[in-house]
């Protein structure tokens, strides 16, 4: 093998190696959302009844989680797929991170683990961009 081979195979392993991650992440945020909404609601929001539109919605949010998701562990086993499905990690976080940030802006300041997926998502920008250069 090549040093050029090996630096490829590196690199087609990082990326394999952060779509499943990717997956795996979305998914628990998915059916933490989707699977109760009304205990999601309660836990973590402290909102105490859920109106029946807002539940749909995190419903609906579950299904576009995984099925992006599913996208991203498909594109982690065929390597014709890796650098699109990386793209739309990006994508999908900076489309996130802007909605949440002009909420912040227009709402104020929502819960903690709110908070904390937005700092997650504006993290996971650089890095899948890097990971996506490679």
């Amino acid at each position: 093998m090549t040093f050029n081979e090996f630096i490829k195979e590196i690199t087609m392993a990082i990326k394999k190696l952060f779509l499943i991650f990717a997956f795996i992440c979305v998914s628990m945020i998915a059916l933490l959302y989707g699977v109760s909404p009304s205990w999601f609601a309660t836990t973590f929001l402290a909102i105490s009844a859920l109106d029946p539109n807002i539940a749909h919605i995190l419903r609906a949010v579950m299904g576009l989680y995984l099925a992006l998701g599913l996208f991203w562990l498909y594109a982690a086993f065929h390597e014709k797929q890796r650098d699109t499905a990386i793209l739309t990690t990006i994508i999908f976080s900076a489309g996130l991170v802007s909605g949440r940030l002009l909420s912040f802006l227009i709402d104020g300041k929502p819960s903690p683990l709110l908070l904390a997926y937005a700092v997650v998502e504006l993290s996971l920008i650089p890095i899948a961009l890097f990971i996506y250069r490679l």
